[in-house]
């Protein structure tokens, strides 16, 4: 016969288990809480290089940009451009539409005759963003496109909308090529050569000797033709997006040099403005009579002001948001962008509901810029 054990076995007491579930979950929330904060700060880390990526990209694309403006439009940096017929050309407008203001922007003037300078600032010019900072400002610069041999080629004004571009044997002296190339780029190439909406500008003579006379003139192209063996029909027909190719002018205009000749060069008319149609709002860059590319999500404040050197009054003005306009200064007449905002917010919201910013504050010098080799010491 087997005994039977009278030893009591004995399991948790009901409170011994209630303090075991409660020390569990302190310690599983304190875990919880410690994956959390983790989580946000990976999350956090992560948003904020990429925003640093796409600012640093961004703001190196505008320095330089800055940094070449009035770079081989010549030592006076300022060019007439068509008058006398009531319109005014105009920049910020691409092939299908404007971008600034949606009329595009007026060229500054002087009289009642618009100039093309290496800079033109946008004081004001851009949209609202925030009501306590106001408008946001843009800014243009215009320099010649280097990577493109256009000034190789011969060009002759054949009418009022259309010129030949020929390349002649030998090229001519300022026709500059890097090592390892022989022959520039056709002028209707794929990639680098024209298409409509470049800006093209001239530098024309006629008549020879003491008897000649030379001038710039600006046109946008409408379409490239080829022509025969090296040589190029292109068009600057009227009607063109920023109005340069006017007929019955007093100067400035293709329509005023026919028969005459010379060489050429791509300009490049590069505007940068906050663009807030989309949401979020993005920082855009417009080249000539293209339709803009963006630049970077998120901006949401962009804000110049303008360092200028008054020779005739051999004093300095920084720090002029309109670019000396309200001192009766022209752009030419500046030394160095100030770049006093150019604000980024990050993609998405933060753990605690913010976003995360970077702000740009930096100057550029307009080394190409001033009509004079006079700055400040």
């Amino acid at each position: 016969m087997r005994s039977r054990s009278t030893t009591r076995k004995r399991g948790f007491t009901l409170l011994e288990m209630i303090v075991a579930m409660a020390l569990g979950l302190i310690v599983l929330g304190a875990a919880v809480q410690l994956y959390t904060q983790g989580v946000n700060a990976t999350w956090s880390v992560s948003q904020r290089a990429e925003m640093q990526q796409d600012f640093r990209a961004a703001s190196d694309m505008l320095t330089r940009d800055l940094s070449l403006a009035g770079a081989g439009l010549g030592n006076n940096v300022q060019i007439a451009l068509p008058s006398g017929t009531g319109t005014l050309p105009v920049y910020g407008c691409g092939q299908t539409a404007c971008y600034l203001n949606g009329t595009g922007a007026a060229y500054p003037t002087q009289g009642s005759n618009p100039y093309l300078y290496g800079l033109m600032p946008g004081w004001k010019f851009g949209p609202i963003l925030n009501a306590a900072q106001g408008p946001t400002d843009t800014t243009t610069v215009v320099y010649t496109d280097t990577s493109f041999y256009l000034n190789c080629y011969t060009v002759s004004i054949t009418t009022a909308t259309l010129v030949q571009f020929k390349l002649n044997s030998p090229l001519p002296a300022n026709c500059v090529l890097p090592a390892g190339v022989t022959v520039p780029q056709t002028v209707n190439d794929g990639v680098a050569g024209l298409t409509p909406g470049d800006v093209v500008l001239f530098s024309v003579t006629t008549g020879s000797g003491t008897g000649a006379t030379t001038a710039p003139v600006i046109g946008e192209v409408t379409n490239v033709v080829a022509a025969g063996a090296n040589t190029y029909n292109v068009g600057f027909g009227t009607g063109d997006a920023l109005k340069m190719n006017q007929t019955g002018t007093t100067g400035g205009a293709i329509s005023n040099v026919v028969s005459w000749t010379g060489s050429a060069v791509r300009l490049l008319i590069i505007t940068y403005y906050i663009d807030n149609t989309t949401s979020p709002p993005r920082l855009m860059r417009q080249v000539s009579g293209h339709n803009p590319m963006p630049v970077a999500e998120n901006v949401v404040f962009l804000q110049f002001s303008y360092d200028l050197y008054n020779s005739a009054a051999g004093s300095a003005l920084p720090n002029q948001a309109d670019g000396g306009a309200s001192q009766g200064l022209t752009p030419n007449q500046i030394t160095k962008i100030n770049i006093l905002h150019m604000a980024m917010n990050s993609a998405l919201k933060g753990a605690t509901g913010g976003y995360q910013g970077l702000d740009l504050q930096t100057s550029v010098s307009a080394r190409d810029l001033t009509f004079k080799n006079d700055y400040p010491q």
